[in-house]
């Protein structure tokens, strides 16, 4: 689904106040939640990457850093993943990229397998017992911050920085899972990732620190400056990927926003291809977009490959290590 306008628009709406008996429901469902499921210890360290909204923050690129991070400490990392978007609905499955397609195990599913072993689970707690099983001395949740049924080591929430927790309301009212302060007290760090343009930094006490990042270009990726393409997307947010191209130097053509997740139907590209090409441009989107395309067709589309650039990875660094004991404990 695409996030209403009014979730991040800052003129007033009627809407968030027409939807707010709804909100405090959904609200109480979280307390409620939380109340009745009691959190269960995996048998290895969790690091959750999550975020207090609704959609996209970056937290896919994110979790793949620290996958990074962690394993030139010396840790062999595994993912657990919702599998949002796919139709798998067992109790857990690990990703084969070179057997699974998008629709199976969702996109997000298929770019972590790429990175370290990834295991699809709605119960994230058989998720991070099969992982651990199979060889994996840490797990790493892509999203789940909400999900009180296994217990997080440590507790990272992603934050757009250009659209930061919208217009600071409770889903459908606004684009929150939680309250903010719920969601906060609960965090080890905040991660920023972009220019902070609505304040966030604001929001936090003193006791969770803030670290700024944001996306940069991979090594050996094509340089579109100064190049037309035409740019579509199917993500949180299609304008952060836009944004990027420009800041990039592209001149860009056309734009194509999706639904997040959205599965693309061979004509919807092939369209998209031929434009292109009458405007003599690029057909270019994002990796998690280019998992959902056929073989045939991801051929014909540019990739804009991104990673995660930290402003203060020591802080990173600091949390990380606070890991390393309960690793020792282990064995």
């Amino acid at each position: 689904m695409h996030a209403p306008d009014f979730w991040y628009a800052e003129d007033p709406s009627m809407m968030p106040a027409l939807l707010g008996p709804f909100a405090a429901l959904y609200s109480a469902g979280g307390v409620l939640r939380h109340l009745l499921i009691k959190a269960e210890a995996a048998p290895v360290p969790v690091i959750c990457v999550g975020n207090l909204v609704a959609g996209g923050a970056g937290k896919t690129p994110v979790a793949l850093s620290i996958a990074k991070l962690v394993r030139d400490k010396g840790w062999a990392p595994a993912f657990v993943s919702r599998g949002y978007g796919g139709t798998y609905r067992e109790q857990t499955l690990k990703v084969e990229p070179e057997l699974h397609r998008s629709v199976q195990v969702g996109d997000e599913a298929l770019l972590l397998a790429a990175a370290a072993p990834c295991w699809v689970a709605r119960d994230r707690r058989l998720g991070a017992r099969a992982a651990a099983a199979a060889g994996a001395d840490l797990v790493i949740m892509d999203d789940g911050f909400q999900n009180p049924g296994l217990r997080k080591d440590l507790s990272l929430v992603v934050v757009d920085g250009a659209v930061g927790f919208g217009n600071g309301k409770i889903m459908p009212a606004g684009p929150l899972r939680e309250p903010i302060g719920r969601g906060l007290s609960r965090a080890d760090a905040v991660i920023v990732m972009g220019e902070d343009k609505r304040n966030v930094a604001l929001e936090l006490g003193p006791s969770v620190p803030l670290i700024k990042a944001h996306l940069g270009l991979r090594d050996g990726a094509v340089n579109f400056a100064g190049r037309p393409v035409v740019a579509f997307a199917g993500i949180g947010r299609p304008e952060k990927f836009f944004e990027t191209l420009q800041a990039l130097g592209c001149e860009i053509v056309a734009r194509h926003s999706f639904a997040d997740h959205h599965n693309y139907s061979h004509d919807e590209v092939t369209r998209i291809c031929a434009e292109a090409e009458i405007k003599g441009a690029i057909p270019v989107t994002t990796e998690k977009d280019a998992v959902r395309l056929a073989s045939d067709q991801r051929a014909r589309v540019r990739v804009l490959p991104v990673i995660v650039e930290w402003q203060n990875e020591d802080i990173i660094d600091r949390l990380l290590d606070r890991l390393d004991e309960k690793k020792s404990i282990n064995g």
